[in-house]
C-alpha cells in the first residue's frame, strides 16, 4: 500500500460509519486515520469532517456534540447533579467529549409529584431546553447509578435474553437482567445497569416490533429526542385560535383559480401560485404572479404556548410512513393549508415579472383566498402535456365579496362555484403559470446556481405501511415550476425586510472553504481533471466541472464529491448570501407550517408592513441570532433522522434478497475493502478486503483501486459490479457484500459473511417478495 495519501482519499460519512460498526476495536480518530491511509494534511480534513458528522449527530466521537452551536446538548440526556444547596438544584451532563469547550451547567427544575429532593451525585435522565443564555432541566425520571439508556432489540440466546444496540457501531450485546414484560424480538428503551464487568441492561419501554413498518421512524425519533407528542393544553389552544375568525382587512382574492401543486398524498399545503400577463406597460412581454403562503402567524402568536412548542421542534420531520409535524394537526393539515373551495388566511407575495424573469417588484398583504385545485405534480404534468387521462375537480372565480372574510374559517362550498369543463378551466390557469414559469427558468439558468441531479430515493409503502418498491424519484418540470416561484418569492421577502430595515432570518449558503476545495482537486486529478484553487470559484464553476465529466460511469461519484465540498446552510442574522442558489439575499418565507425560519419571517414582513396582529416582537428582534442556532441545529437533527430511517427502510426491503446477486457500484475503495451502493435502490454496504479470497490485494490510492497480486483482478471506483448480499440489517440499516461466488477470482477460500454475534437472526434470513411503500411528499 502506497505511504502517502492525498486529500482525493478522505472517507464519506457513510464509509466512516461502516468502518467504525465494521472496526474489531474501537475506532478513534487516529483509528480511522491509519484505516484509510490519510496523511497529514489528510488529517486535519478528516477532524474537520468529523466535527461535521458530529454536529450532524452521525457519531458521538471528540470532538462531540459541545461543537454545536446550541451548545451540544442532546434533547434528551444524562445529567449529573452536582449542586443541591439552597432553592436552586444544578447538573451537568454525565457525559462530555468536548476538547476546548466546558460543560455547560443546567438548572433543574423540580420533578413533579416527587417530594424527596436530589442530592449531588444523583443521576437524572432529563429534558434539556436552552433559555436566554443558560440551559434548563426537566427531569423525566431518577437512575441508579451506573445506569446509561439505549434503544435495542431484545433476543434469545443460550436460554438468556440480551439487547443488541440499533446503532451500526454497537457490536457488542448486554445480559438482561429485567425484560419489563418485553419478548426477544421487541425494540425497547433500556438502561445500563451494574458495574464491569457485570454491567446488565433493564428494559424501560417496550416499543413494539422493530420489522414492522412504522418501527423505523421510531426508531429514529427516540434515538435523536425528537418531541413527537402534544400536550393536551397544548392542543386544546391550538382548537381555540383555529376557531377564531380571520380578520377584518384582508385582501380578497378568491375571485382568481389559484392552485397549488404539491405531491400527491401530501399532508400540509403551504403554498399556492398564480400568474397572467401583466396589462401593466411599464412591464410589456411580462407578467403578474401571486404566491399565496398559509398564514401561520395570524394562528401562532409569539409569546404562546404554540409558539414556544413549534420554536422546541424547529421544523417538521419527514418519514416514509408519518409526519410529526411542527404544529398540532388541526392547524398543520387543517386550518392554515390551503386547500380547494375553503376560505384560509393567507401571507400573499405579488411579485411583477419581467419577460427575461428578472423581479420588477414585490409587495405583501394579508389575503383570502380560496384555492380553485389541489393537484399532484405528476396531474399538473400531464395537463400542460396533454395527457391527463382522468377528469379533474377545478373551481373557476367565485367573484369578489361572495361571502365575508371575517366570518370565520369553517370550510362552507362556494356560494356560487363555476365548476368549468373538463381540464379546460384546470389548463386556462395552468398554462400562464408556466408560460410565466419559462422566464423565471431563463433568469435562473443565467444566474447558473449549482446544477447537481442527485436522484432522491422515493419509498413507495401500502395501506398497511408495508415497503412496495424503493426507486429514484421522478423529477419534473412541474418541481422545477414550484421550487422557481418559491425560490422568488423567498428572494422578495428578503429584499422587502431589507427595503424596510427590518431583522431578516436569512438561509445562508457560505461559499466552500479552501481545504474542501484542495480535497477537490486532488479528487479530480484521478480523472485527469484540472481544477485551479486560484480562481474566483461560482456555482457555475462546478457546473463545468460536471459538463467535462459528461455522461462517464464515474459522473455519480464526482456529483457526490462536488455535493461534500459544499457548506451546509443554516440561519442568520448576518447576510453572506447564498451561494448555491446564485443569490446575494435570500430567506425562507414559503413554508411556515413546517419551519420555523419561514413563521419568524411572516412575523417580520407583518411587522414591517403592518399587516395586523402577529408581528415580529422586540425580543425576537434582539434575539435572531440565537433563534438561527436553534433552528439550524434542529434542522439538522431532522435531516439526520430522515435519513437513517431511509437507510433502515432500504435494508429492511433488501432484507427479502439476502442471498441473491444483483448490479451494484463501488463507491469507494480503502486498503481494506471497498463499498457499494445497489444500482437503483440504494444502500451502502462494505465488501471487505478479507473476503476477496486468499490471494493479497494492493490497495493503489492513486488509481482508486484493489489489484490481486498474482491474477491482477481489479475492483476501481465507479465500477459496476455484481455483488451478493450476505447482511441487511433494517434495525441498524447495515448492508454487507460479497463477491458472488464468496471468493475472489484467484481461487482463494470462500469466507461466507455471517451477522455479528447477538444480531438478530429474523433480520437477514427473510426471503420472499419485498412488501409496498408510500412516500408522504415533501416539496424544496
Amino acid at each position: 500500500m502506497a505511504k502517502n495519501r492525498t486529500s482525493a482519499g478522505l472517507p464519506t460519512r457513510q464509509q466512516i460509519l461502516d468502518f467504525i460498526a465494521s472496526s474489531d476495536t474501537p475506532a478513534g480518530k487516529r483509528e480511522i486515520a491509519k484505516a484509510f491511509g490519510l496523511s497529514a494534511q489528510d488529517k486535519i480534513l478528516l477532524k474537520a469532517l468529523l466535527k461535521d458528522m458530529s454536529d450532524e449527530g452521525l457519531i458521538d466521537v471528540a470532538p462531540g456534540r459541545a461543537f454545536h452551536k446550541m451548545g451540544g446538548l442532546p434533547k434528551v440526556t444524562v445529567l449529573r447533579i452536582t449542586d443541591a444547596d439552597g432553592d436552586t438544584t444544578w447538573a451537568v451532563p454525565e457525559r462530555w467529549e468536548a476538547e476546548h469547550v466546558p460543560a455547560p451547567r443546567l438548572r433543574v427544575r423540580e420533578m413533579r409529584g416527587k417530594r424527596s429532593a436530589l442530592g449531588v451525585g444523583d443521576r437524572i435522565l432529563a429534558r434539556t431546553e436552552e433559555a436566554g443564555n443558560g440551559w434548563i432541566a426537566h427531569p423525566m425520571k431518577t437512575l441508579a447509578r451506573g445506569e446509561e439508556l439505549m434503544l435495542g432489540v431484545l433476543h434469545e440466546e443460550g436460554g438468556k435474553l440480551w439487547l443488541q444496540g440499533v446503532e451500526k457501531k454497537e457490536r457488542r450485546s448486554w445480559p438482561v437482567s429485567d425484560a419489563g414484560g418485553a419478548e426477544p424480538g421487541d425494540l425497547v428503551l433500556a438502561e445500563k445497569a451494574g458495574r464491569p464487568p457485570r454491567i446488565t441492561a433493564r428494559v424501560v419501554e417496550r416499543l413494539g416490533d422493530p420489522f414492522a413498518p412504522r418501527s423505523f421512524s421510531l426508531i429514529a425519533i427516540h434515538r435523536h429526542g425528537i418531541p413527537n407528542v402534544f400536550s393536551e393544553e397544548l392542543l386544546e389552544e391550538a382548537e381555540r385560535v383555529a376557531r377564531q375568525p380571520l380578520g377584518e382587512g384582508r385582501e380578497d382574492l378568491r375571485h382568481l383559480p389559484i392552485v397549488a401543486i404539491d405531491p400527491a398524498d401530501a399532508r400540509d399545503h403551504d403554498d399556492a401560485v398564480w400568474a397572467t400577463p401583466d396589462d401593466d406597460p411599464a412591464n410589456e412581454g411580462g407578467w403578474k404572479a401571486i404566491v399565496a403562503i398559509a398564514d401561520v402567524s395570524f394562528y401562532v402568536r409569539p409569546g404562546s404556548e404554540l409558539d414556544r412548542e413549534a420554536r422546541k421542534r424547529g421544523n417538521s420531520v419527514y418519514f416514509p410512513d408519518r409526519v410529526v409535524p411542527m404544529l398540532p394537526e388541526v392547524l398543520s393539515a387543517d386550518v392554515c393549508s390551503l386547500k380547494e373551495d375553503v376560505d384560509r388566511a393567507a401571507l400573499a407575495c405579488h411579485l411583477q415579472v419581467t419577460k427575461g424573469g428578472a423581479l420588477k417588484s414585490w409587495r405583501f398583504t394579508r389575503a383570502v383566498v380560496r384555492l380553485a385545485a389541489n393537484i399532484a405534480y405528476e396531474d399538473a404534468q400531464a395537463a400542460i402535456n396533454g395527457t391527463l387521462d382522468k377528469p379533474l375537480p377545478f373551481r373557476g372565480g367565485v367573484g369578489v365579496g361572495n361571502s365575508a372574510p371575517g366570518e370565520g374559517h369553517a370550510d362552507r362550498p362556494s356560494p356560487t362555484p363555476n365548476r368549468s369543463p373538463e381540464g379546460e378551466g384546470l389548463l386556462e390557469a395552468l398554462r400562464p403559470l408556466w408560460d410565466c414559469w419559462h422566464a423565471l427558468n431563463a433568469a435562473r439558468e443565467k444566474r447558473e446556481p449549482l446544477d447537481l441531479d442527485l436522484p432522491e430515493r422515493r419509498i413507495v409503502l401500502d395501506e398497511k405501511g408495508r415497503i412496495l418498491s424503493v426507486a429514484p424519484r421522478e423529477r419534473l418540470d412541474a418541481h422545477k415550476l414550484i421550487e422557481d416561484y418559491m425560490i422568488a418569492a423567498n428572494v422578495a421577502a428578503a429584499k422587502a425586510l431589507e427595503a424596510k430595515k427590518t431583522p431578516v432570518m436569512y438561509r445562508i449558503h457560505e461559499p466552500p472553504a479552501r481545504e474542501k476545495l484542495a480535497a477537490l482537486k486532488e479528487y479530480l486529478k484521478t480523472f485527469e481533471i484540472e481544477f485551479a484553487l486560484g480562481q474566483v470559484v461560482r456555482p457555475a464553476t462546478f457546473n463545468r466541472i460536471l459538463d467535462r465529466v459528461g455522461e462517464e460511469e464515474f459522473r455519480p461519484q464526482v456529483m457526490e464529491q462536488v455535493l461534500r465540498t459544499q457548506t451546509q446552510a443554516y440561519y442568520g442574522p448576518e447576510n453572506v448570501g447564498h451561494f448555491g442558489l446564485a443569490l446575494g439575499s435570500y430567506a425562507h418565507f414559503t413554508s411556515p407550517i413546517r419551519r420555523y425560519a419561514d413563521l419568524v419571517v411572516h412575523r417580520a414582513l407583518v411587522d414591517a408592513y403592518r399587516l395586523g396582529p402577529g408581528g415580529l416582537t422586540p425580543e425576537e428582534a434582539g434575539s435572531m441570532d440565537r433563534i438561527g442556532q436553534s433552528i439550524s441545529q434542529l434542522e439538522r437533527r431532522a435531516m439526520e433522522a430522515e435519513r437513517e430511517t431511509i437507510d433502515r427502510y432500504v435494508a429492511a426491503y433488501l432484507a427479502a434478497h439476502v442471498g441473491e446477486v444483483m448490479e451494484a457500484r463501488i463507491t469507494g475503495v480503502q486498503n481494506f475493502g471497498f463499498f457499494a451502493t445497489v444500482e437503483g435502490v440504494g444502500g451502502d454496504g462494505l465488501v471487505a478486503a478479507r473476503d476477496l479470497g486468499a490471494e493479497y490485494f494492493h490497495f493503489d490510492e492513486a488509481g482508486k483501486r484493489l489489484v490481486g497480486e498474482h491474477s491482477g483482478e481489479e475492483f476501481t471506483l465507479g465500477q459496476r459490479i455484481e455483488l451478493r448480499l450476505v447482511e441487511a440489517n433494517p434495525v441498524s440499516g447495515a448492508l454487507r457484500f460479497e463477491l458472488p461466488d464468496g471468493k475472489g477470482s484467484a481461487g482463494g477460500p470462500q469466507r461466507t459473511g455471517r451477522p455479528g454475534k447477538g444480531a438478530p437472526k429474523r433480520v437477514i434470513h427473510r426471503r420472499g417478495r419485498p412488501s409496498n411503500i408510500r412516500h408522504n411528499g415533501r416539496k424544496r
